[in-house]
């Protein structure tokens, strides 16, 4: 039960920290990667699904 609780509050940390970095911006040259960067910020919360 405990392990849960551990688990859970990973996630939330992880979330919030990632938050972050969702207001980040790549430089003009690397535009086109956007769409990739910001998929990639998800990858992680999958592995815990």
């Amino acid at each position: 039960m405990l392990n849960i609780f551990n688990l859970i509050y990973i996630c939330f940390n992880s979330a919030f920290f990632s938050s972050s970095f969702f207001f980040a911006k790549l430089p003009e040259a690397y535009a086109f990667l956007n769409l990739i960067v910001d998929f990639m910020l998800v990858i992680p919360d999958l592995f815990f699904l």
